[in-house]
């Protein structure tokens, strides 16, 4: 069977049993990010930020389990520490690389044993470097009145120490402290809030495993709305200088929970314990599904209200947050399920079948186009966000469900992230489950929409090239899911 190789899951080959951790978790596309040598289980941080000076002070608490002997090991974290301890006693630590914090606690970690590390640090984030990597994106982002922790793959180094990398979740407890009369948003459930003096304090708790750039920072002046569905809390929250864009971005946001549970139909259980949505006038140009908390850019409403993002972001809570990606190579399980969510959408108003969008889109970009020329099963670092990742690999999954029928296509779609609940996933997992469910053997369908260049003969619905684009006519949501898009590509 053709399909992406796997990332190894255990240490990185190059650590050894005994010495420092490795400096990177083995990823093909980004070998700098996250450490080996640890498994990280629960983060917790406590945070103070001054908007306005952009200071941000913090002490994170990171409980972990040595998954070798160590003498040293690496957090990922750019921002200037004040000291650091192991286990309680005080460790030595320096800078080796642009976000590599490296530490040697004074004693060796004993291999499977948990310890504690902890950092405190103080800076402004959005003075620290931004290395050449993140194509020169800031992922914190300072405001009037707050500021926006929010990226894709790149976050957490601005804001606190971390094993960066979707393969190593844990759980948090965070609690920040801003200025009374300002207020902070971030994953899961607000457990308590308090003000004191001219501080406000609120502590959250994500007590399902989150990859590290799932989590996010809102902090300003807000709007925040609160509620319930089916038991589960809800929270909105709003910039309070949104301008034109302010009704529509309500009125879409606040239909969250309509469409996680219309989202559950088809994909099973929700996996989490609170739901939401943000709206930022920060303009990060994107929108990302964090953990329960997606953030979206208010442009998004440029046009009025618009839901299809919302479906995109709440999709991605099963595909992508539940169902982390084992190595960044396999993206495609995270955006082609979002962009296959949003023409389930279209088809549930009546705007456009599954089907008709596919072979719209198949139709869109001639054979010549260099769409056709990225592989959405493995994509390269450089086109990780590309249109092909989110269109073609939607396309894969219309593929898929032509070949295998109806009954087959969501048996699979509900098992997939029911299965692999709170855990890591592969594409070639995907497809040993496809073939398991549906009883065929699919080599032919995913090497076509997802390893092969050049743009397949027939669309992902068996139509003709010549044709498939013209059957029908253009779909109602069409411009909506083009719209949707134009900010999605925009590199997360």
């Amino acid at each position: 069977m053709t399909a992406a190789a796997g990332l190894v899951l255990a240490t990185p080959a190059a650590a050894t049993d005994r010495g420092p951790g490795a400096p990177g978790i083995g990823d093909s596309y980004f070998p700098n990010h996250g450490n080996g040598g640890y498994d990280a289980k629960h983060y917790s941080l406590n945070l103070d930020y001054q908007p306005g000076a952009d200071l941000l002070r913090g002490r994170a608490r990171i409980l972990a389990t040595a998954t070798q002997h160590l003498t040293r090991f690496n957090l990922d974290f750019l921002l200037k520490v004040d000291s650091v301890k192991v286990d309680g006693r005080s460790a030595t630590f320096a800078r080796t690389g642009l976000h590599e914090l490296e530490i040697t606690p004074a004693r060796a970690l004993t291999r499977g044993k948990p310890f504690l590390v902890e950092v405190s640090y103080a800076d402004t984030p959005s003075k620290a470097p931004v290395p050449d990597e993140t194509g020169g994106f800031q992922p914190w982002i300072a405001t009037a009145d707050g500021a926006l922790a929010l990226g894709q793959p790149q976050v957490a180094w601005w804001w606190f120490p971390s094993n960066d990398h979707p393969l190593d979740k844990a759980t948090y407890d965070i609690t920040v402290s801003v200025p009374k009369g300002t207020q902070a948003i971030t994953n899961g459930i607000k457990v308590k809030e308090r003000t004191s003096g001219e501080k406000t304090t609120s502590t959250w708790v994500m007590d399902k495993p989150m990859a590290t750039y799932l989590a996010t920072l809102f902090i300003g002046q807000l709007e925040v709305r609160t509620g319930q569905s089916n038991g589960l809390p809800v929270v909105t929250a709003y910039s309070k200088d949104l301008g034109q864009y302010e009704a529509a971005a309500k009125e879409s946001i606040e239909q969250t929970p309509q469409i996680v549970e219309w989202l559950a139909g088809s994909f099973g259980r929700y996996p989490f314990r609170s739901m939401g949505g943000s709206v930022t006038s920060a303009l990060p140009g994107f929108a990302l599904e964090t953990q329960t908390q997606p953030v979206y850019d208010p442009r998004f409403f440029r046009a009025g209200p618009d839901t299809y993002v919302v479906v995109h972001e709440n999709a991605h809570q099963w595909f992508g947050d539940s169902v982390a990606v084992k190595g960044w190579k396999h993206i495609w399980l995270n955006e082609g399920f979002a962009t296959y969510a949003e023409w389930m959408w279209s088809e549930k108003l009546g705007e456009g079948t599954a089907a008709e969008v596919a072979d719209y889109f198949y139709g869109l970009w001639p054979a010549e186009d260099e769409f056709w020329q990225v592989k959405p099963g493995d994509p390269g670092a450089a086109d990780l966000f590309h249109n092909a990742t989110y269109y073609r690999g939607a396309m894969a999954l219309q593929a898929l469900r032509v070949e295998v029928g109806d009954a087959a296509f969501w048996n699979i779609v509900k098992t997939w992230p029911t299965v692999k609940r709170h855990g890591n996933a592969e594409t070639s997992e995907f497809i040993a489950l496809a073939e398991r469910i549906s009883g065929k053997q699919l080599d032919a369908v995913f090497d076509t929409w997802l390893f092969t260049v050049g743009k397949p003969a027939t669309s992902p619905n068996g139509t003709a090239a010549a044709t498939a684009k013209a059957t029908g006519g253009e779909p109602a949501s069409v411009a909506k899911i083009k719209a949707v898009h134009e900010l999605l590509r925009h590199t997360k």
